[in-house]
This record gives C-alpha cells, sequence and structure tokens, in this order.
C-alpha cells in the first residue's frame, strides 16, 4: 500500500514536468527544422551567386519571347485576340506562367546532382530534425526565383504596352504563380528521388516542357484551337493559371465569381481556377509523399 501511494506521488509529480519537456521539445524540433531549411536554403542561394547565369538565362528568355512573339504577331489584324488587344497583351500572362512552370520544372535537378556527386546521402546520414527540410528548402528557392522572374516580366509587358494590373491584380497573380510553382516544383522533386539519373530527368523535362506551352492557351486562345485541342488545353493546369492572369490583366473590376474562362464542358470563375489549382497541388503532394517516406525512411 505504501508502494502504490509513493509510486502515484512520483507520477504526479513527474507528470507536468513530462508535457513541459514535450513541448519543449516539440518547439525545438520546429526551431531546428526552421534552422535547417534556411541553411540549405541559403546554400542554394550561394550556388547561385557563384554561377548566377541561370537566373540571367530565366530572365532574358522570356524577355525574348515577348519582344519576338510581339513583333510576329505585330501586324495581326485588329481585333484577332479579342477587341482592341494587342498580342503583346495577350501573350504576356503565358509568358509569366511558362517562365515559372519551366522553372518549376527544372527544381529536380539540383537535388539530382547531389544524389550523383553524394552530397544527399550525407544530408540524409545527418543527425537532421526533419529530412523534409530538404525539400522545403528546394522548394523555397524554386518560389523565390519564379517571383523575380514575374517582376521582371511584369515589367518588360507594362513597357512593351501590355498594361499593368493594380496592387489587387498583382497579388493575385502572385498567388496564382505561388500555386502553379508549388505543385509543379513537388512532381519535379518527386521525379529527382524517383528516376536513376539525371539524363532521364532532362528528357523528362525537354519531352513535357514544350507540349504543355502548345496545348495551353499561352500562345492562342482556346477558340483557335481544334476540338482535340481544347479539350486538352483544358485539362492543362498552365490554362488554369493563364486565363485568370489574362482576366487580370484586361478587367481591373475582377472579383472571385467573375467567368475567367469558357471549357468545353462549363464556365470557369476565378474562385474556380484557384480552387483547381489547390487540387493540383494536392494531387501532386499526396502522390509523392510515399516516394519521399521511402527515401526519407
Amino acid at each position: 500500500m505504501t508502494q502504490l501511494t509513493t509510486s502515484s506521488k512520483i507520477k504526479s509529480t513527474l507528470a507536468p514536468n513530462s508535457n513541459k519537456d514535450t513541448q519543449i521539445d516539440n518547439s525545438n524540433s520546429l526551431g531546428n527544422f526552421i534552422q535547417e531549411t534556411l541553411a540549405l536554403t541559403k546554400r542554394l542561394f550561394i550556388q547561385l551567386q557563384r554561377r548566377p547565369s541561370t537566373l540571367m538565362a530565366g530572365v532574358i528568355q522570356p524577355f525574348m519571347w515577348l519582344i519576338l512573339f510581339g513583333a510576329l504577331f505585330s501586324k495581326a489584324p485588329q481585333g484577332l485576340f479579342g477587341n482592341d488587344l494587342s498580342y503583346a497583351k495577350f501573350l504576356a500572362p503565358g509568358i509569366i506562367v511558362f517562365t515559372a512552370f519551366s522553372g518549376a520544372l527544372n527544381a529536380g535537378l539540383p537535388v539530382m546532382f547531389d544524389r550523383e556527386f553524394g552530397f544527399l546521402n550525407r544530408l540524409l546520414v545527418a543527425p537532421l530534425t526533419s529530412r523534409y527540410s530538404i525539400v522545403a528548402a528546394s522548394t523555397i528557392y524554386i518560389i523565390t526565383l519564379a517571383f523575380i522572374q514575374t517582376a521582371v516580366i511584369v515589367g518588360a509587358s507594362a513597357f512593351l504596352d501590355a498594361g499593368l494590373p493594380g496592387i489587387a491584380g498583382l497579388s493575385a497573380i502572385a498567388l496564382i504563380v505561388l500555386l502553379i510553382v508549388l505543385g509543379v516544383t513537388a512532381l519535379s522533386l518527386g521525379l529527382a528521388f524517383a528516376l536513376p539519373g539525371h539524363i532521364e530527368l532532362i528528357a523528362v523535362i525537354f519531352v513535357t516542357n514544350l507540349p504543355l506551352l502548345f496545348a495551353s492557351t499561352a500562345l492562342a486562345p482556346l477558340d483557335f484551337m481544334a476540338g482535340w485541342l481544347q479539350v486538352i488545353a483544358s485539362l492543362n493546369p498552365l490554362t488554369y493559371a493563364i486565363e485568370p492572369i489574362r482576366y487580370l490583366y484586361l478587367h481591373g473590376d475582377w472579383t472571385v465569381g467573375s467567368i475567367v474562362m469558357n471549357t468545353p464542358w462549363a464556365e470557369v470563375s476565378f474562385g474556380g481556377v484557384i480552387l483547381v489549382l489547390l487540387a493540383f497541388d494536392a494531387l501532386v503532394l499526396f502522390t509523392i509523399q510515399p516516394l519521399l517516406r521511402r527515401r526519407f525512411a
């Protein structure tokens, strides 16, 4: 009886301390995860600083697209792409989204090179609080580059008479770019862990890059496409990022309920487009979770 009383006293004495220790451990784990993510992100930016050609190419290429395609269709019949709509204004949203998409599709290459050079194995055996900090760092890095490229393209397109949305419009563009980059980056990182080497990853990037561009509304509206291509473009996530941005450029009085695109089966509002992009991100993240668990086990 004395032993039971003593043990219950010990438990009641230690229980509050154990709860405090758990809370401290949780806060320390979160702090360590943030610290690890920031350190790995800093490493990626140091690599970019030493080799800035990647960022320069990512900025120069869409700028050239704007100039060359704008000049190519500069003498298109008035009203071909809409009432009083120049091709520069029509093209700018497509270039914004495609540039962000291309950068996100390449997100898996640094991880793949780390795998091949053995640095990733060192990270996996290191006492990290969470190995998901590797994925988080790559995602933050790619999103930052996408925002830099988007800002440059928006400024360049405004210089080329494409116009400039208001503050709310620019915020909406940033949200759309964030959603499309998040999903494509997760997909690219999943491929980096699934494919055997960088040759296969580069092959996948080359095979999917331009077909997804031409199977979207980046260069031409849905009405210009054949029926079967309209169906494919209406299933393409890039279309759901391009069309709302294009609507923002043309309508300063947009709302969440504004109809921004007409698919072969339904009209889609601005809010509906955001939901589609969120569903795309959720699907990709759900798909790569088992792969990441196996790799990080």
